[in-house]
């Protein structure tokens, strides 16, 4: 087995035939950081070499599943980087190749030959709804919340997975507002398979994971094979090429480069504050005023 930073990775004590990923930075809130995409990948093809491995369970560690992209470095940071690029002009094929490899990573989850299960208890948010989308059921918690509170401002989902998951007008809700929802309305939109108190979480996935376990390998692939191809033709890889493209310029269009300015001077929960309040975010000239005021008053 590989050695792994962010990820712990292990077959299940009470049944070798399910494998365990928990996304293990619970410090951040599992935050995704440079390695764990990579890490991803790694492990769900580790479980796909094993034989005895006939399903995946992914989950994270600690008060939620995974709170998004660690927005620590790559938002309120001074790093240059292919997710924010200050030297002009912006070269959005680097930020596209960036972060087409992550979504890749987490597309191990969908592309693996056996089947995974996402446990989702507090925050699946932003890139960790992302991840919990790419596997092919979820179990949640009551409480839990899913969403993509960056399409406020700052961000394109890459999977672009909910449209496949909850259907276009629902997706557009989500999208449209950067609104959460809970369990039980992940249940009712069809999102979530199963949906229990979160003192029962452990107990529904491991029940539904063990079902699961039973089925030959060879039917589980082939099964998985058939929805996967629907999904394809109705054009989900190009789809994730125009999200990511998106993504890219999200983040670097006029209100972009405000939500980040505002990050690095008022601090990531003052700008995430900002953006999730329902305030009109800056945009346009407004933006780029702000954006020049505010490196007028960062520079030396």
């Amino acid at each position: 087995m590989p050695d792994f930073k962010t990820l712990l990775v292990r077959k299940d004590a009470s049944n070798p035939r399910i494998a365990r990923i928990v996304l293990n930075r619970p410090d951040r809130l599992n935050a995704i950081n440079e390695d764990m995409p990579r890490e991803i990948r790694a492990a769900v093809e580790w479980a796909n070499a094993d034989d005895g491995v006939h399903v995946i369970v992914l989950e994270g560690a600690g008060k939620g599943f995974c709170g998004g992209y660690d927005l620590g470095y790559f938002g309120q940071g001074e790093v240059d980087h292919p997710c924010q690029q200050e030297r002009f002009p912006w070269d959005p094929m680097v930020d596209y190749a960036y972060m087409k490899r992550n979504t890749d990573d987490f597309m191990a989850l969908w592309r693996s030959a056996k089947p995974t299960i996402c446990k989702v208890h507090g925050y699946a948010a932003a890139g960790g709804s992302d991840i919990a989308l790419c596997c092919d059921l979820l179990v949640m918690a009551e409480d839990a919340r899913i969403g993509y509170m960056p399409t406020r401002v700052w961000g394109c989902p890459t999977t672009a997975m909910w449209t496949f998951r909850v259907g276009p007008t629902r997706a557009k809700q989500l999208m449209f507002t950067g609104d959460t929802i809970d369990g039980r309305t992940a249940l009712a939109w069809g999102l979530a398979n199963e949906v229990v108190p979160a003192g029962q979480l452990e107990e529904a996935t491991l029940r539904l994971a063990n079902r699961i376990a039973g089925v030959p390998r060879g039917h589980l692939a082939m099964h998985k094979m058939v929805v996967n191809n629907v999904m394809l033709t109705m054009g989900l890889e190009q789809t994730q090429q125009l999200a990511t493209v998106f993504d890219g310029i999200t983040r670097h269009n006029p209100e972009g480069m405000w939500f980040r300015r505002y990050a690095q001077t008022e601090g990531f929960k003052a700008a995430v504050q900002w953006r999730d309040s329902g305030q009109p975010i800056p945009e346009g000239d407004e933006a780029r005023a702000l954006v020049r005021d505010m490196d007028a008053k960062r520079a030396p």
